[in-house]
């Protein structure tokens, strides 16, 4: 009974001395953390140190001999991290992607899967191999590909929020998958299509209870213990929604992890996400180098010694083909290069949903025990390769960025000088016409775009374009930031329009920000980040269209026009009053939400 307490110690402060020492040493070194927690992983497992530990016993106080046991701690790693993924979106952000979950996503599952599921039928295996194959390889890991731009503070950005899109909808993709597989590894069709009406309906079911759960019951059940001041019972509550969400979830036949990103999301606007999330980060930061050092530990060497050449040439096949295919459907889908190409790159290798989908065939008798310790493998050491592929990938990105072809001469470079200029976020149809209009004006403005093709083109026809990311502060302040007069923030996209409000009231507080709004809320959430003037297009479009049907219908040009200015001025102080209630409510929140600290 001792000596299993203390293997069990043992393997905890494993965990410690890792996180507390060997990979901070590490980082130190210039090694990424993920890539830390695998090495120790892969170095104290059976295979590496238990052989050492065979001719020097002492050292087998450090081999983590029972890697299953501790498992679970790194998926409740994953949980947390989709949990507060969950509370830095909200449903409207979410609604804004929808085209890149449904549409990217969509897209990548299904091709990925039919190109491998069709090569390992050329390859000679059977169809319902094949199939399973393909959807188990046609996903990625969310686990360590979200980790990685957290770390790096660029979820924001349009490579992570193109990458998390994707994720996504493979998480969600998930429970078919898995249906399918069962329905594979089954001889009569009879009970089938129970077992999948049961399935979707046990699934459609926690999705409904989690929201409406998160929507009525959670508020109130956080507010009724933040109410007794004790930051102990608010971190228990905490833990209970985030765990219990998860497992509601995998009870349904879901991902623990998609159960707490929905009540995530469901806990996103209310006004204890800040206090969640300083309870929950330092749990997801262990728990998930737990998980990172358990794909370590499951890096198979004595069946890498039997087949080398078989599984490096699956793992880099796998890759390419992922990456190729998930490259050239970013850019079908409009997502710029650089995007593009990071994304394709980090979701090129296998993810942690292989091991549940390939267990599940294995125990069903449709592949073999051999096959699956390979495809195993081959995935594990994929996944052990993003982040030596994030760093390839950035300097693939900064060496495009210097390219002629991409780049023309000094187009990477805003000008030095202190000239004051209005800077415009966001060249596209909209940007492109207050250029001219200030240019009509004699007005300096400079034009900045993250989307390199568009700078190359403008700057070649004689515009002051630059390519770089509006919201990066540092290249804001390049731009002339400190002196511009004023700024346009003009992009299509609403999340990007909020970032780059916040940065540049961030950066200067009398500075004129004019953006553009997709509709009446998004103009109200502007105003709140600080935009002087927020001009939703719904509202815009509808003066215009009264405006010209005055005219055509008689109305003289002056009354129409004057008619149109009496209605926008009327709904700049209806977002007025609306925006002085949103910063009133958001105070309140906030008063209320310093209760559990």
């Amino acid at each position: 009974m001792e000596s299993t307490g203390l293997a069990h110690y043992k393997e905890f402060l494993i965990i410690l001395a890792a996180a507390g020492l060997i990979v901070p040493l590490m980082v130190r070194m210039g090694l990424n953390s993920i890539l830390g927690f695998l090495l120790i992983g892969f170095l104290l497992s059976p295979d590496v140190l238990g052989i050492l530990a065979g001719h020097y016993p002492i050292l087998d106080v450090f081999v983590i001999s029972h890697g299953e046991e501790i498992s679970w701690l790194g998926e409740l790693g994953v949980v947390f991290l989709l949990f507060l993924i969950g509370l830095e979106l909200s449903p409207e952000r979410l609604l804004t992607m929808k085209r890149l979950v449904f549409g990217l996503g969509g897209l990548q599952v299904a091709v990925t899967t039919l190109i491998i599921t069709l090569a390992s039928g050329y390859f000679g295996f059977a169809w319902s191999q094949s199939i399973v194959i393909g959807m188990a390889l046609s996903l990625s890991s969310t686990a360590i590909v979200i980790q990685l731009f957290s770390d790096e503070k660029r979820l924001g950005s349009q490579s992570g929020r193109t990458s998390f899109a994707i994720l996504l909808f493979q998480d969600l993709a998930v429970i078919p998958i898995l249906i399918t597989v069962n329905i594979l590894g089954r001889e009569s069709s009879g009970p089938i299509l129970e077992g999948v009406a049961m399935a979707l309906a046990q699934a459609g079911l926690a999705i409904v209870l989690i929201i409406g759960v998160g929507r009525f019951a959670l508020r109130p059940i956080l507010r009724l213990v933040a109410g007794t001041g004790s930051s102990d019972l608010f971190m228990a509550a905490v833990l209970l929604i985030a765990v219990g969400t998860g497992v509601l979830a995998n009870v349904a036949g879901l991902s623990m992890a998609l159960g707490a990103f929905i009540a995530g999301l469901t806990l996103a606007e209310t006004e204890y996400r800040k206090a969640i999330e300083s309870i929950l980060e330092p749990f997801k930061g262990l728990l998930l180098g737990t998980f990172f050092m358990v794909v370590g530990l499951g890096i198979d060497l004595d069946g890498f010694i039997a087949s080398p050449l078989r599984i490096l040439a699956l793992a880099a096949i796998l890759m390419l083909v992922k990456s190729i295919a998930i490259y050239g459907l970013a850019r079908l889908m409009k997502v710029n290069h650089a995007a593009a190409l990071e994304s394709s790159l980090l979701l090129g290798p296998g993810g942690e949903f292989a091991f549940v989908i390939l267990s599940s065939a294995a125990a069903l008798a449709i592949i073999d025990q051999a096959l699956f310790s390979q495809l195993l493998l081959a995935v594990t050491m994929t996944m052990a390769a993003i982040p030596l592929l994030s760093g390839i990938s950035k300097q693939l990105i900064r060496r495009n960025r210097h390219l002629p072809s991409v780049l023309p001469d000094g187009l990477a470079t805003p000008p030095a000088d202190n000239q004051p200029r209005v800077i415009i976020a966001g060249f596209g149809r909209v940007g492109h016409l207050i250029g001219s209009m200030l240019d009509e004006h004699k007005i300096a403005y400079i034009a900045v775009d993250s989307d390199a093709n568009v700078v190359a083109r403008e700057h070649k026809a004689g515009f002051p374009v630059y390519y770089g990311d509006a919201s990066n502060p540092e290249f804001l302040k390049k731009c002339g930031l400190s002196t511009a007069p004023a700024i346009a923030v003009t992009m299509d996209n609403a999340i990007r329009v909020d970032d780059v409000v916040k940065t540049a009231r961030g950066q200067r507080a009398d500075l004129k920000i004019i953006a553009r709004a997709r509709d009446e809320r998004h103009a109200i959430q502007l105003y709140a980040d600080g935009a002087t003037e927020a001009v939703p297009e719904t509202i815009e479009s509808s003066l215009q269209l009264g405006e010209a049907l005055l005219v055509e219908t008689g109305i003289p040009m002056g009354l129409a026009v004057a008619s149109v200015h009496e209605r926008r001025d009327q709904f700049r102080k209806l977002l007025g009053r609306a925006n002085r209630r949103e910063i009133l409510n958001q105070q309140r929140k906030t008063l209320r939400s310093r209760k559990p600290a």
